[in-house]
């Protein structure tokens, strides 16, 4: 159904070049729009109006006019007036509205569409059909994006709708309460760059305040893998949660092993930590030995860089990588110890965020 406000403004809008008001009911005669107050006191004579056979009838000091959804009475406008004018005004304004319930009808049958695609509800034969009957086309390239922010208030589709909606080849919608979902097109340009480019301007469209987090999947060439690019880009913000905190914007592509590690039963992270790290618990570290490790690891295991950067001598930093070998067992100067660690820290930390999720 079409929203009280598009009402509104197209009620407003067609008063201001006609200089009549108009105003906008239900079949039951409650007021959807109006331009001038009072309009809800015509309600039994809308409603009985409604159960006529007359398509228009005039009552005293209005013009009664039916909106269709094809067979299904959808509105009543009543027109200010019992002139020839004001019936033509309201046969022009039935015309407009007709059309806006065509519109947002073919609008809402994509965005269901679209759901049920995203969600793999449909046949491979549904899909080609509908979509031949929507004029959504098949083979092109597109990428889903999930946005996903802290309390959504309703309004970021719209905010995004104004981004992207324009563009027949553009949807978005939305599956759950939490996510704003946009299946774009890029056939114009799929590289890694550009389609970075488009979640940044999301992330600014919709403002600092929103604290919005953005994932996206691998890009896909028919409609039949766009569920495929939508779950892609589900674990890229599941996982972005756990290993990448910080970041606004995660594409699938850069999970890494991130990605492995998400899917690992949780007794089987159990089983590997106690292998790796016996009876010592990854939460005995204290800050200044995980800022050692972390920096580090940031400088590809290079003593010499990672103690500049910590401002201490490089004999402290040897002394606590010793330390750590003593408790651990692993020696992080060594390649093959320094993954294994990387990869336990990496499992405590999906570990934690799963138990969290329990709570």
């Amino acid at each position: 159904m079409i929203s009280n406000q598009i009402l509104q403004n197209t009620m407003e809008g067609l008063k201001g070049i006609t200089k009549m008001d108009l105003a906008v009911l239900d079949p039951e005669g409650r007021v959807f729009a109006a331009t001038f107050k009072g309009a809800e006191e015509n309600a039994a004579a809308v409603a009985n109006f409604a159960t006529s056979r007359a398509d228009s009838q005039m009552i005293p000091g209005y013009q009664l006019f039916k909106v269709y959804d094809e067979a299904q009475l959808e509105y009543i406008i009543a027109v200010k007036g019992e002139t020839e004018e004001s019936f033509m005004i309201g046969r022009i304004a039935c015309f407009e509205l007709t059309n806006l319930v065509v519109a947002y009808k073919e609008r809402f049958d994509k965005d269901n569409f679209i759901k049920n695609l995203l969600l793999d509800n449909l046949l491979l034969v549904d899909i080609y059909n509908r979509a031949k009957k929507l004029h959504v086309d098949n083979e092109v390239k597109r990428v889903v994006y999930l946005v996903e922010t802290k309390g959504r208030d309703g309004n970021e589709m719209e905010v995004l709708r104004g981004l992207f909606g324009a563009k027949s080849r553009d949807f978005v919608t939305a599956v759950d309460e939490k996510s704003v979902i946009v299946v774009k097109d890029v056939s114009y340009n799929d590289t890694p760059e550009n389609l970075n480019k488009i979640a940044e301007a999301m992330v600014d469209a919709l403002g600092s305040g929103n604290h919005a987090r953005i994932a996206y999947g691998t890009v896909v060439n028919e409609l039949k893998e766009v569920s495929k690019s939508y779950k892609e880009a589900r674990m890229a913000v599941d996982v972005g949660k756990i290993f990448f905190e910080d970041t606004r914007v995660v594409a699938y592509s850069s999970l890494g092993i991130g990605r492995l590690i998400y899917q690992l039963p949780i007794p089987l992270c159990k089983m590997f930590i106690k292998e790796i790290f016996g009876g010592f618990s990854a939460d005995e570290f204290d800050e200044e030995t995980l800022t050692t490790i972390n920096k580090f690891f940031e400088n590809s295991l290079n003593v010499s860089e990672t103690s500049r950067q910590l401002y201490i001598h490089r004999n402290t930093l040897v002394y606590r990588l010793d330390k750590l070998l003593k408790i651990t067992g692993l020696d992080l100067r060594v390649f093959e110890d320094a993954i294994t660690f990387k990869i336990a820290l990496m499992v405590v930390k999906y570990m934690k965020y799963m138990e969290s999720l329990e709570y």
